[in-house]
């Protein structure tokens, strides 16, 4: 039996702000049971939810050394889903009401849950064969692991993979301050290991040392090994591309399931489509009060509101699309404040062609994904994304920026073969967009029998997490099977 722990600053149910939570806690559940004993351990936050709290059994306590601290731990555990979870106590850290708070505190947070995980392991009777770390949070496990630990016979055949999630987000904190937090030897902090453009990135750590490291998609995991993707790591990622493994994100298809869907009235399948959406149209329509309108071009859009989801080029396009074209618009989420009032400006100048939600709701995200006909995801970068995977699977046909994951799962609509499951575009233009939006209406008004072809193609593909667990395993077998430190 392979035990795998992954690490990680959330994981569904127990905490989410974004897709790293759908990741962590969706994934270890698709292992082959008989052969890998699959764990998670993450924090345990105060802003819980505390339903979630009743449920979890204390099983000790213990203090580390953070440099000159002296810091209490408390391991909790669960189950759920067949999986065990710990989670990791201590309130001065995981207090707020919010995982994160600034990156000054979350530098000492983080370092403290990576030294804290490891101290943890001759505690759960559960000695890893694989440390799998998620993101900037975990990026020091692998630093302490061969640097603070590597000579203590507990941890010596432990070996790590560390999984990028979004490079944008590093870690990174002054230089004097991280010494301080870590107490690692001064020479950690140099510009092969921690040290980045004069600060210490917790990231970067991560890479270093890991013995493998992956990213969310495979062209995503080019993409950060050039100047326009790598985030001021391209160096470094091209040179480790020898352990960089592109695997592609999955879909829990439990959870996104048009004919079971909690959320939804009317279910559907890919025989069944037709009557299914087009009664999830109307209810939507009326639920967010746009006039009742089967044959319109709805376009939806879940998302945060940044300029990385391309709401810039939205921004440049909206009053020319909605003022000459026969389209309605849904967008529901939340993000920059310019962003947020230039889609409520155009929702009030034009109420009968586009409604806003701001904010998130798990409830009407599943409605957008059943009841539109297309879904609109024109991201600058995009490491892997989960909509265009949602609203493939719910007959929603995506039209996406050729980036990232995006390019991986949408194959663009051939009008000759009749093959595709969207529309994609490849410069970050918005009127390059906007001409790949005017081509996806033209085949919806002009083309049904092509359109529903794009609509049972997109039905048909497989993003289940299955393939991508079958690629975890072949890289977990391999690191097990070698020497690489």
């Amino acid at each position: 039996m392979k035990k795998i722990l992954f690490a990680a600053s959330e994981a569904v149910p127990f905490m989410k702000t974004g897709g790293l939570a759908d990741v962590t806690g969706s994934l270890p559940k698709y292992f082959d049971k008989k052969n890998y004993d699959v764990r998670v351990i993450l924090p345990k936050y105060v802003c819980m939810e505390e339903r979630w709290k009743g449920q979890l059994h204390f099983l000790c306590h213990f203090y580390v050394n953070l440099s000159w601290r002296k810091q209490y731990v408390g391991i909790f555990e669960t189950t759920y889903d067949g999986i065990t979870y710990y989670l990791v106590d201590n309130e001065f850290y995981f207090a707020g009401n919010a995982p994160y708070n600034n990156i000054y505190e979350d530098v000492e947070k983080f370092a403290f849950f990576s030294k804290a995980v490891l101290e943890a392991l001759p505690y759960l009777d559960f000695c890893p064969d694989i440390i799998h770390c998620h993101d900037w949070q975990t990026g020091l496990l692998p630093v302490f692991l061969r640097t603070l630990y590597g000579d203590e016979e507990y941890y010596t055949g432990i070996k790590t993979v560390f999984s990028i999630h979004n490079l944008k987000f590093q870690g990174r904190w002054k230089l004097p301050a991280v010494m301080d937090i870590t107490g690692l030897p001064e020479q950690i902090f140099a510009s092969d290991k921690l040290e980045s453009y004069g600060e210490a990135n917790y990231l970067k750590g991560g890479v270093v040392y890991a013995d493998a490291v992956t990213t969310v998609s495979p062209t995503y995991a080019y993409e950060i090994t050039t100047p326009e993707g790598g985030e001021g790591l391209e160096g470094l990622m091209y040179a480790c591309r020898d352990k960089l493994f592109g695997i592609l994100n999955g879909l829990d298809y439990t959870e996104y399931d048009p004919q079971k869907d909690v959320y939804l009235t009317n279910h559907y399948n890919e025989v069944n489509y037709k009557e299914g959406k087009a009664l999830n149209k109307t209810r939507l329509q009326k639920n967010v009060s746009l006039p009742v309108d089967g044959d319109v071009f709805l376009i939806g859009m879940v998302s945060r509101m940044t300029d990385q989801k391309g709401f810039d080029l939205i921004a440049y396009i909206m009053d020319e699309l909605l003022s000459t074209e026969r389209v309605q618009f849904v967008v529901a989420g939340t993000g920059e404040a310019r962003y947020q009032d230039m889609l409520s400006y155009f929702a009030g100048k034009y109420p009968d062609k586009m409604k806003v939600h701001i904010g998130y709701s798990e409830e009407l995200a599943h409605q957008i994904y059943a009841s539109c006909d297309a879904f609109l995801m024109p991201s600058l970068f995009e490491p892997c994304g989960l909509s265009q995977l949602m609203s493939l699977r719910y007959g929603t046909v995506p039209i996406v920026r050729e980036t990232g994951g995006l390019k991986d799962t949408v194959i663009p609509y051939n009008e000759y073969t009749k093959e595709g499951t969207g529309f994609s575009f490849a410069n970050y233009n918005a009127h390059e967009m906007l001409a790949t939006i005017r081509y996806a209406l033209s085949v919806f008004y002009q083309h049904k029998n092509d359109w529903d072809i794009l609509i049972k193609h997109g039905m048909s593909q497989d993003f289940s997490w299955n393939a991508s667990v079958a690629e975890y395993e072949k890289l977990y077998d391999s690191l097990m099977t070698k020497f690489t430190w």
